[in-house]
């Protein structure tokens, strides 16, 4: 906790002179930014474990029709047609995986974790409040209901701009195919209910996911 406490510190030190109180919130996105780009590799691993993926589609769809009443050959033949074109099924989930220990550490560190960091603001907005309490304070409209406001667009900007190049690119036709489009949509609930911080991180891992799988998968 204490390390995540100095990055984050030192990182708005650096910071201030351009943005001021909101220095702490300029550096949460930076931190954001220093962590993708650290996974960055991965992702790329992952586009073309996908696009590998997408090339043994056909046959998937040949031996779903073979094994149609064969459940358990269906999932033995699959995984032997993957390991023969040496593609893992689970490798576009890396990136996604090594992502979570910041996310609960800022999750941490902004719930109560330190009195300093907690202080700070992104404009009206402290960074250790939530939707909630912008609401009781001064409602949708008020000076810290903005910014969630602002919030809110980036992420639907974001989430629909996902939405259609999931509906286009998706390579599972089942059940997890239909559904997949939408999960982008469920960082409007993230951002609504963990602490401002936390939301900051959440939102700028999804742009910069949006902006990378754009180039990625283009």
């Amino acid at each position: 906790m204490s390390v995540l406490t100095h990055v984050v510190g030192q990182l708005a030190d650096l910071l201030h002179p351009l943005f001021g109180p909101s220095a702490v919130a300029a550096a949460i996105v930076l931190f954001t930014a220093l962590v993708r780009l650290l996974v960055h590799p991965l992702s790329r691993a992952a586009a073309r474990g996908q696009r590998a993926r997408a090339q043994l589609q056909p046959q998937v769809v040949e031996l779903r029709k073979r094994y149609a009443r064969q459940p358990e050959k269906l999932r033995a033949a699959v995984l032997e047609l993957h390991a023969d074109a040496k593609v893992s099924p689970l490798s576009g989930l890396l990136p996604s995986l090594l992502q979570l220990p910041a996310f609960f550490l800022l999750y941490r560190l902004f719930s109560g974790g330190d009195d300093g960091l907690l202080t700070h603001r992104l404009f009206a907005a402290p960074l250790g409040g939530r939707w909630a309490d912008a609401l009781a304070g001064g409602g949708v409209f008020g000076p810290a209901g903005l910014v969630y406001v602002g919030l809110f667009v980036v992420v639907a900007v974001v989430a629909g701009f996902t939405y259609v190049r999931a509906r286009r690119t998706v390579v599972d036709a089942g059940a997890v195919g239909r559904v997949l489009p939408f999960m982008s949509f469920l960082t409007l609930v993230t951002v609504a209910v963990v602490p401002l911080a936390v939301a900051l991180y959440v939102v700028t891992s999804a742009a910069w996911s949006a902006v990378e799988r754009a180039l990625l998968y283009s």
